[in-house]
């Protein structure tokens, strides 16, 4: 069994965080190579019961997400001898990650480490830090991570399989977080659980995926339930999102509350029985407004995200120096996008196939050229009212220093003009990826009022400061 070497300069305290309590030390991990047969338990102590969340800063060296035959090295976590989830570390340089290890007792507990030599590509991990926190029974926050799914690997049959493992190779999960929204019924709470996998391996197009979604991982929903005032389960109100972006009522098993899922389909739809070795149990206590913010930007929390999704593009061959603008499946270097998120209203929006979408454009210092996020393609335009990412090529080495101006552009979708207006209300982001694939500071942000009509198409939201001579 390949090595999982955690030295005493890389872990030199554990800490324990208990739900409204100072955090205290756990045990140190000292320098001691953990090889075949010979895993790493740590011992830590819970204050009160709840909702156990462990956060795992791990690094494998010779591993790249990049890399063909070299894309991670797996590490089991297992609670208590019960197994928990895998960390998939992706990566030579270290990488923070939390995971959920369920409802826990008040008292001491072990968790134990193992490098899964049978879904494993690298033969090292090094973990950096290790720490716990519990969210006490009771509580509000409680409930959210008392419902939260538990996601099993994708482990297809027929012409969509190769065959188990397939995570920690491809479309891997990343990050997941959470809403809790008012239900219909007073007093009761909508949960809605959301996770991000590094690509899908069928779907949207790489192009579509930059164009209409401002990334290439893949973001979905995958569970959702109504609770009740004591945070019980309704009866009957428990749906996934199953294959083809169908809703269905979940009819899988319980762990206490945590639903059992799995990925099931190239572009990471949902079933509700399991039966891939793999399991992932990411927390889920990230959340976001989905009124003002848009999902991208949970990644952006986690920018390590970025780096993964671009190193997967890369691996698999949809990155080419200057592709065609027409090209169906490849995209440039992602360093060479701008990154926006962008909030706008559609007044009066048509039903059916006919609508009307917002594309981005940039002009640069000196440069006449109009880039657009659509590049031309009405079906690559934002037709979403929701907080909407999107991107817009530019030549490479392109700095913020170097826009000249951003410009909303109202784009039919079909040749049918339904006359609709766009009003543009903010603009939440824009940045570029630094030289490391992750994002560098933002340089707009705010409110950009503009109103997009069949008549004046299009406006500028953002323009450069001239600096006086």
């Amino acid at each position: 069994m390949p090595n999982v070497l955690l030295t005493r300069a890389a872990v030199p305290v554990l800490t324990l965080a208990l739900a409204g309590t100072a955090a205290t030390p756990a045990d140190a991990v000292g320098a001691r190579a953990v090889d075949r047969g010979h895993d790493r338990t740590i011992t830590f102590r819970t204050g009160h019961d709840g909702e156990v969340l462990a956060a795992v800063t791990a690094a494998a060296p010779g591993v790249s997400w990049a890399v063909q035959g070299r894309e991670s090295a797996v590490l089991s976590l297992f609670v208590d001898g019960r197994y928990a989830t895998d960390d998939v570390v992706p990566a030579a340089f270290p990488i923070k990650r939390e995971f959920a290890l369920g409802r826990l007792r008040a008292g001491r507990h072990t968790l134990r480490l193992r490098l899964a030599a049978d879904r494993s590509f690298g033969r090292t991990v090094r973990v950096s830090g290790v720490a716990f926190r519990t969210v006490a029974a009771g509580s509000p926050a409680y409930t959210d991570l008392a419902h939260a799914p538990v996601l099993y690997g994708r482990n297809g049959t027929g012409s969509t399989s190769t065959g188990p493992f397939q995570n920690a190779a491809t479309d891997t999960p990343l990050v997941a977080w959470h809403e809790d929204v008012p239900a219909a019924t007073p007093g009761h709470r909508l949960l809605t659980y959301s996770y991000i996998w590094s690509n899908e391996d069928g779907g949207t197009s790489t192009p579509q995926l930059m164009a209409r979604w401002g990334r290439t991982t893949d973001i979905e929903w995958i569970y959702q339930v109504e609770v009740d005032a004591h945070g019980r389960r309704v009866p009957g109100t428990a749906v996934f999102q199953a294959p083809n972006h169908v809703t269905q009522p979940f009819a899988g098993t319980y762990e206490g509350d945590h639903p059992l899922l799995q990925t099931c389909t190239l572009n990471n739809n949902i079933c509700d029985k399991v039966d891939d070795p793999m399991r992932f149990s990411l927390s889920t206590a990230q959340t976001l407004d989905a009124t003002t913010e848009a999902r991208e930007q949970i990644m952006d929390r986690n920018p390590w995200t970025y780096w993964v999704a671009a190193a997967e593009a890369h691996r698999e061959g949809r990155v080419a120096a200057d592709p065609p603008t027409t090209s169906q499946t490849l995209i440039a270097d992602p360093r060479d996008y701008l990154y926006l998120v962008v909030r706008k209203q559609t007044i009066d929006p048509p039903n059916g196939t006919d609508w009307v979408g917002l594309s981005i454009g940039v002009r640069l210092k000196g440069d006449p050229t109009l880039y657009r996020s659509d590049h031309l393609f009405p079906d690559r335009s934002i037709n979403r009212d929701l907080p909407a990412a999107t991107t817009v090529q530019l030549p490479p080495g392109t700095k913020p220093s170097d826009v000249a101006e951003i410009i909303g552009i109202r784009v039919p979708a079909t040749s049918t003009d339904t006359g609709a207006t766009i009003k543009v209300q903010a603009i939440n982001r824009a940045f570029f990826l630094g030289q490391d694939d992750q994002p560098g500071a933002s340089f707009v942000s705010g409110p950009t009022p503009a109103t997009l009509t069949q008549q004046d198409p299009t406006a500028v939201l953002y323009t450069a400061a001239i600096s006086a001579r």
